[in-house]
């Protein structure tokens, strides 16, 4: 079974993508797992992007790391052989490392212990759509939604730049066996296309 993860900042071009290629009939051969937050049903329980602490964060990752339990069941029983992931396990590491430089929670440690006790997707190949802070800003002002907390938090350019230096530096491993960087500062339909490309050399 191969894993693929996308992976990359909020409006990076993540969902675009994976729509695109459930249009082409990836399905037909892929087990397609949606992002975390969508396995939430109650929005009101999802935790905030910017948690108050070492332990919000610690609870944070405990109930994510629920979820990934679920997609391990999830793929293991719809046996394809190619597995595509709407963020991996690599973003609640990111995350973590992010919010350690900022506020100096220390948690990440702490977090890749507990992975070795716990069930998870660890991808074969990641792709991570690399997007300047200001195009993201752009993007998130066309579509036209209204900003939440969680947005502005993840859109500051401190949290962007610590949280791609975690998938494109040598500062963290991430869990993913190998991570390419892919330029998608241009438009949607391009970088799916591009994503597109990838996942069909990779799951080969």
């Amino acid at each position: 079974m191969k894993i693929i993860a996308l992976e990359g900042p909020s409006y990076a071009g993540k969902t675009t993508a994976i729509r695109h290629l459930r249009t082409c009939g990836i399905e037909q051969r892929a087990f397609v797992s949606d992002c975390y937050v969508q396995h939430i049903a109650d929005r009101d329980d999802v935790p905030p992007a910017r948690t108050g602490s070492a332990a919000e964060q610690l609870a944070a990752f405990a109930l994510f790391m629920d979820i990934e339990g679920t997609r391990v069941r999830e793929a293991l029983d719809h046996a394809r052989p190619v597995v595509i992931l709407d963020r991996s396990v690599d973003t609640l590491l990111a995350h973590a490392h992010a919010l350690d430089a900022i506020f100096g929670y220390d948690v990440h440690r702490q977090l890749c212990d507990r992975l070795q006790e716990l069930p998870f997707l660890r991808p074969h190949h990641t792709l991570y759509l690399d997007v300047p802070a200001e195009t993201l800003a752009l993007r998130h002002k066309l579509a036209g939604h209204t900003a939440t907390e969680s947005d502005y938090f993840l859109h500051e350019p401190a949290f962007l730049a610590h949280a791609r230096n975690y998938f494109v530096s040598a500062v963290r491993l991430p869990v993913s066996r190998e991570v390419t960087v892919i330029s998608a500062d241009t438009s949607p339909e391009d970088v799916a296309h591009a994503v597109q490309s990838l996942v069909a050399y990779w799951g080969r």
